[in-house]
């Protein structure tokens, strides 16, 4: 396994752990974040501060949540992977989903890398 891919890896697990500290850490300070639902960019985060606020926000979402590799290409600068998604919310939510719902959903994430730093990540369901 080489480095690009040892991050990515080391980024899923903190994730599913909600350690926050540990997503962050191989990221550069002016990170750009894309979320993309149905081809349309829906949010856009500039810097690992924004970055952090919002994964701060996300961790009440969910009592339980994880990533799963699926698939990873890699390409210059680039790691490609295709996850599956399964987390449990902790929360009722505006749209009618309920405490204790399941959500399972596929995806794609791209990481884009500036040496050892990620730079852009894009998440497309």
């Amino acid at each position: 396994m080489d480095e690009l891919e040892s991050i990515v890896k080391s980024y899923i697990e903190a994730y599913n752990k909600f350690d926050i500290e540990g997503m962050l850490i191989h990221m550069d300070e002016a990170v750009v974040f894309e979320n993309v639902s149905g081809g349309e960019v829906n949010m856009t985060l500039n810097g690992i501060e924004e970055f952090r606020n919002q994964a701060l926000q996300a961790v009440d979402l969910f009592s339980s949540r994880k990533q799963t590799i699926a698939n990873l290409t890699q390409a210059v600068n680039q790691i490609i992977i295709d996850i599956a998604y399964h987390g449990v919310l902790a929360i009722d939510l505006p749209n009618g989903m309920k405490q204790g719902d399941e959500l399972n959903l596929t995806g794609r994430s791209t990481f884009t890398f500036a040496g050892d730093k990620i730079i852009r990540l894009r998440d497309e369901s």
